[in-house]
């Protein structure tokens, strides 16, 4: 006691801090799902915990931080708001036109319009702007945006198959047969249970539902040629020949199944395509390609020099030079250096008889990459990069930095487009261009540790 303090003077002792049962749980949360860069919390300290800049770098590095339950809960919560944006879009739909007075599924209108114009003995009117317009408002109503044809002839068979079926059933019968063929292709690279949670949880997948897209078919085809070609070349080459139908993610197909000497893949592939193109002419008349190549003019100019579609949306090196204010030639000076080294970084792997894995998510990402003209939901071509890679990972563990570059990948759809919307700053393609050198990486230190000491 201190001198000439009473007894009745002494300081109060403060009963122990018990937390109640709210702080306990979550600082047991915090405790579970605490990243490794921040320190052990006890149940008296702050909720929140501030990284070292040396904890992040580390933890970055290393990947630590994507622990499988981590992952699994982060899949889930994807899905969850994928699965209520997509049911919110079609409670508020009016039969097929959406709450904005858009078409359900926007871009499938387009699909099917040009159907329409099949049947009624007129294709040609699907390549022409001011026909196809009036012909989209005359089905949607006044209100309807003006959606652009740019497919080649091949898809108008597609489309008029499509347009045998009310609108709806039409939008579901395509996307349903996408989704189904997205998740076997991924079942084929990884067990059923990750392949559905990890691919249904894919940004991109939401997004090309809701756009009516079809990159869930765009990604079937491409995977599958990817991972049939080694084992299966013939029906590999025809998957990538049924990619003739956005021929813009085919260019480096041809060097890749050159550089391996897979002749029996290339060989399918060119007899597809080339029977694809006799159907449509034998369907269409010689004169429906002379009516394509006219439009491609409005899709050059409009859609990829002048950004028509948003260059948020647009996922490529010439739409990020674009919007950082650069000019049409620089941005396809920017572009076709990507495309030289894509096409450089694919053939070397497939030359030197890499990982088929590792060579296949080089060409998926690579094809993104290489065109002027790629969309946020054309993206979904990641997913299987993202499994054949992380296939190699667990077999042979993981590189410097190379997890948390996949994190990227898989989270640059979801925040690509608003982020671009508010500033110029092309994430997708950030992302992608990671992804590609961290697959150019591992194929070097894979073809380093294979020389003979």
């Amino acid at each position: 006691m201190v001198p000439g303090m009473t007894p009745r003077m002494r300081a109060p002792v403060r009963p122990e801090r018990r937390d109640g049962p709210i702080a306990r749980f979550l600082t047991a949360m915090r405790r579970q799902w605490a990243f490794p860069w921040e320190k052990t919390l006890s149940s008296s300290e702050n909720f929140i915990a501030a990284p070292a800049p040396k904890a992040w770098r580390a933890a970055l590095r290393s990947g630590d931080f994507l622990t499988p339950t981590r992952c699994r809960a982060y899949a889930l919560i994807l899905i969850v708001f994928g699965a209520a944006l997509i049911a919110a879009l079609l409670a508020m739909a009016h039969g097929n036109v959406s709450f904005d007075g858009q078409p359900l599924g926007s871009d499938f209108s387009q699909v099917y319009v040009a159907g329409l114009s099949v049947h009624d003995g007129a294709p040609a009117l699907a390549y022409d702007n001011a026909a196809h317009a009036a012909h989209q408002k005359a089905v949607f109503g006044p209100a309807t945006p003006f959606y652009s044809w740019s497919y080649p002839p091949v898809f108008l068979i597609v489309a008029a198959l499509l347009a045998f079926l009310p609108y709806l059933g039409a939008l579901a019968l395509w996307q349903g047969l996408g989704l189904a063929a997205y998740l076997a292709l991924l079942r084929n690279i990884m067990p059923w249970r990750r392949a559905a949670l990890y691919g249904l949880a894919f940004p991109a997948v939401a997004i090309s539902l809701m756009h009516g897209q079809n990159g869930l078919i765009t990604a079937a085809l491409m995977g599958a040629g990817a991972v049939l070609a080694p084992a299966r070349p013939v029906l590999a080459g025809v998957c990538f020949g049924l990619v003739a139908y956005k021929p813009q993610f085919g260019l480096l197909i041809p060097l890749a199944l050159l550089a391996s000497n897979n002749w029996r893949a290339l060989l399918a592939a060119g007899a597809t395509v080339l029977a694809e193109c006799g159907a449509a002419t034998a369907l269409f008349g010689v004169d429906i390609w002379r009516d394509f190549l006219g439009s491609l003019g409005f899709s050059r100019v409009v859609l990829i020099e002048q950004g028509g579609a948003g260059w948020e949306k647009m996922q490529s090196v010439f739409a990020a030079v674009r919007a950082l204010g650069g000019s049409v030639p620089l941005a396809y000076a920017g572009q076709g250096a990507a495309a030289l080294a894509c096409a450089a970084i694919v053939v070397w792997l497939y030359a030197r008889r890499a990982d088929f894995r590792l060579a296949g998510a080089a060409l998926l990402t690579g094809a993104l990459l290489s065109t002027p003209y790629c969309m946020d939901y054309d993206m979904v071509l990641i997913a299987p990069a993202l499994a054949l890679l992380a296939c190699v990972i667990l077999e042979r563990g993981a590189l410097p930095y190379e997890k948390s570059i996949m994190a990227l990948a898989f989270a640059a759809p979801l925040l690509a487009r608003p982020l671009g919307s508010v500033a110029p700053i092309p994430l997708g393609v950030l992302a992608m261009a990671a992804l590609m050198a961290a697959i150019a990486r591992r194929g070097l230190a894979e073809a380093r540790s294979n020389r003979p000491s």
